[in-house]
């Protein structure tokens, strides 16, 4: 069986060996030194590093077939990507010349490594509702051209949810899916904020184990979360793999899906997931396959 995996970051598939591909000058500590981090301040500023050594283009390109061959080889069948759009901005690249090269690098990669690749554009949530308004306007000229969904990234804790309702109603008009993170480093709030304003699915939302109505209307209006258990323990916004609350959550009635958020950073792959909620946290074969079926349920390409 394919796997499904529907949070996935372009940007954090680059690992250690990538990251020198890209920039041969750097030396091997440097590389670990970023690569060593222990806090979510600690993962952005390694994401940030990584964009940085994306010069254009055909960086992007490059990043595109290595994703592609790596997934491939997981058995993934089938991925919804989230492309940095806000940052691309950002860096003041010919978003449109990024975007073509991305394209071809899929349609050229997809006849040694066949994986269905969607893509869901967002913005950094930290540069304020005119920026994410800007990123959701691009989002919609890509609709029908391999952009699936909108959504917001990077630090919820100074980007709340609720002031991006504009930016989210005229994606959603464009024809957009919507998603975003919340509940990763923020409280319950965050993810209710994010509901608010029309989020179909929640990146990570781990916080709302915290809040037990928020738990029975995720269960009862079987709202999905991108549960990402290595980020998590990674980034420090779990305290320890044991505290992670994925099996209470399942055991709620949450539909949850596994993904590996940013693989080539927290060195993880989605087999991997599985094989920690089997081991870690008990999970049954039965209940994997339903895990696995929420992926494919979910995925917002039918």
């Amino acid at each position: 069986m394919l796997l499904t995996e529907l949070h996935l970051h372009l940007e954090g598939t680059v690992d250690r060996d990538t990251v020198r591909l890209l920039d041969p000058s750097l030396p091997q500590e440097v590389v670990d030194a970023v690569w060593g981090f222990t806090s979510f301040d600690g993962f952005l500023n390694c994401f940030k590093f990584v964009a940085q050594r994306l010069r254009g283009p055909a960086d992007y390109a490059l990043i595109t077939r290595r994703m592609m061959e790596a997934l491939h080889k997981q058995g993934v069948g089938y991925a919804e990507v989230t492309l940095a759009a806000g940052v691309i901005l950002w860096r003041q690249f010919d978003f449109n010349a990024v975007w073509r090269a991305i394209r071809a690098a899929q349609a050229d990669a997809s006849r040694d490594f066949p994986v269905e690749i969607w893509w869901n554009l967002d913005a950094i949530r930290q540069f304020g509702p005119d920026h994410v308004m800007e990123v959701a306007q691009l989002a919609s000229k890509y609709v029908g051209d391999g952009a699936v969904s909108f959504g917001v990234g990077g630090d919820e804790l100074r980007g709340p949810a609720l002031e991006f309702r504009d930016a989210y109603k005229y994606a959603r008009d464009a024809g957009l899916r919507l998603t975003a993170h919340a509940g990763e480093t923020g409280g319950p709030d965050s993810v209710l904020g994010a509901l608010e304003i029309g989020a179909e699915r929640i990146g990570h939302g781990i916080a709302s184990i915290l809040d037990p109505d928020l738990v029975r209307r995720l269960a009862a209006e079987q709202i999905p979360l991108e549960v990402c258990i290595t980020s998590n323990v990674k980034t420090g916004a779990i305290a320890s793999l044991g505290a992670h609350p994925v099996r209470r959550l399942f055991d709620a009635g949450v539909p949850i899906t596994l993904n590996t958020d940013d693989p080539g950073m927290f060195e993880c792959d989605l087999s991997g997931e599985y094989r920690l909620a089997r081991d870690v946290f008990g999970f049954s074969e039965a209940e994997l396959d339903i895990v696995r079926a929420n992926a494919a349920r979910f995925r917002f390409k039918q």
